[in-house]
């Protein structure tokens, strides 16, 4: 048998890839795959690997989502919200009732950042004069300058 027939018979009749016959015949892979591709049963052949390879990779896939089990991500986001919920809680719950103006501008949703970075309060709005108009925000620690500033008290 010459080394055509062999390749021939290795990947018709074994269903071997060209690469396994080419280390078995000693030949390069691209002269494995010119032999077989001149051969008339290429066609059909290459179609019914594609329909195996399809199905296999199928009951794969079946088997792999049965027995795959995802690793689950701690999702933190509740306990996260409880956290913030707290902290806002003992932010404006001051045993002496009142409230700093850092603190109420958190709280409230009437301000809004200028273009300087400094809380601002829209000059449309009608508010008490114990509201501060503008808060300035370019100090290292905001809540320091404001800790002990109070002017709101409910």
């Amino acid at each position: 048998m010459n080394t055509k027939e062999q390749i021939l018979d290795l990947y018709y009749n074994q269903h071997l890839k060209q690469n396994e016959i080419a280390k078995i015949v000693g030949k390069s892979c691209p002269y494995v795959s010119k032999v077989v591709k001149t051969d008339k049963r290429h066609k059909q052949e290459k179609e019914n690997r594609k329909k195996t390879n399809a199905e296999n990779r199928k009951v794969y896939l079946q088997e792999y989502f049965k027995t795959y089990d995802r690793p689950k991500k701690d999702d933190t986001s509740y306990e996260q919200m409880i956290a913030q919920q707290r902290q806002d809680a003992m932010e404006l719950s001051y045993s002496n009732n009142t409230m700093s103006d850092y603190d109420f501008a958190k709280w409230s949703s009437i301000y809004h950042t200028n273009s300087k970075g400094n809380l601002v309060i829209d000059r449309k709005l009608k508010v008490g004069s114990d509201i501060p108009k503008s808060i300035n925000m370019n100090v290292k620690v905001p809540t320091q300058k404001y800790k002990n500033r109070y002017v709101y008290s409910y």
